[in-house]
């Protein structure tokens, strides 16, 4: 059964033409600030790759993705999950230089999504992705990254609040680096939500670090594709939501993997089979730039820095009705 979080006295700031200035806001002001400060260039991107081309993103491998037949080039089609291998093999094709990047709205669609305050079947993110060099590939280059990219959304929340005095949200511009094997052993008997959970209320805002490995106890903290983040060098940006009281997880991020990282990891994820494939074969081969990147949910930052109690808010998507009945009856009013 779908969950929704419910607000205690939850009440929108904002009417309805109101909330739609502010997304629209929200959206022109943070693609700004954070286009300069990461030096990238928009580009289109696809909303669907080839089945057989290896470019879509395996998320946690348990979700199915939206496929379909085209007849006129004789081979199926998947809806994308993410660009996060298709960004690469662009910056490569299109000339990029070191230190130069690209952004694009990515959206999706992940059927297979369990929906609750926060989680929709449909995706709309900002993915992003940008060259860097091999002495670029250290823990020191991803924070220094992360806090450019925390500090445009606070920036970006400080200009939203000017126009709009009736949003009371408050971030945290410090950032609390801690990696998974850290908050495991800080909280050894939760689960990852919730150590995230734990950790979130007391620094508000947070870099997980290290994701898609093992830990200690023989889990990893989540699952991440062995094929495009190298999982000791990526992590999670997560503010504290104080709306809905939770851990709020705003981009997936990382420094992309090597050679060396993508054959370590290809073992280590059973995922030997993907060897064959173009985009596996390219990179293996070293005929792909080094890269760091991410993806940053557009609906969630709206959510985010508006102070909304549910995506629905703020984006147009499907509900069950249970979910429809409940948002009614508490003031939650979905699109």
């Amino acid at each position: 059964m779908n969950k929704v979080i419910l607000p205690k006295n939850y009440a929108p700031v904002l009417n309805g033409y109101e909330l739609q200035r502010a997304i629209a806001l929200t959206k022109e002001i943070f693609q700004g600030e954070f286009v300069e400060t990461l030096h990238l260039q928009r580009v289109s991107a696809p909303l669907f790759v080839r089945s057989t081309s290896g470019l879509n993103d395996d998320l946690s491998g348990k979700e199915r993705a939206v496929a379909f037949d085209v007849p006129a080039i004789g081979d199926d089609a998947q809806v994308v999950h993410s660009l996060a291998k298709w960004k690469r093999l662009a910056l490569g094709k299109y000339g990029f230089a070191v230190h130069e990047g690209l952004y694009t709205d990515m959206n999706a669609i992940r059927r297979d999504e369990e929906l609750d305050n926060i989680h929709s079947i449909y995706v709309d993110q900002w993915d992003w992705e940008r060259i860097i060099r091999e002495e670029d590939r250290t823990p020191e280059y991803l924070k220094a990254t992360v806090q450019s990219i925390v500090d445009v959304i606070c920036d970006a929340s400080e200009a939203l609040k000017k126009e709009f005095p009736q949003i009371k949200v408050e971030l945290c511009r410090q950032v609390s680096f801690v990696t998974s094997q850290e908050l495991e052993d800080l909280y050894p008997d939760n689960t990852p939500e919730e150590r995230e959970y734990l950790y979130l209320k007391e620094h508000k805002t947070a870099f997980i670090m290290q994701i898609g490995g093992k830990l200690r106890s023989g889990k990893p903290h989540g699952m991440r594709a062995p094929d495009y983040d190298d999982w000791t060098l990526n992590g999670d940006i997560i503010f504290w939501n104080d709306v809905l009281g939770i851990a709020f997880e705003i981009s997936s991020m990382g420094i992309r993997v090597d050679p060396a990282a993508m054959d370590r990891q290809l073992q280590l994820a059973n995922c030997n089979h993907r060897r064959a494939l173009p985009f596996h074969k390219m990179l293996l081969e070293g005929q792909l730039p080094l890269t760091i990147g991410g993806g940053i949910g557009q609906s969630r930052l709206c959510m985010l820095l508006i102070g909304c109690a549910h995506i629905g808010e703020v984006q147009t998507s499907l509900w069950d009705d249970e979910t429809l009945r409940i948002c009614s009856e508490n003031n939650i009013p979905l699109l």
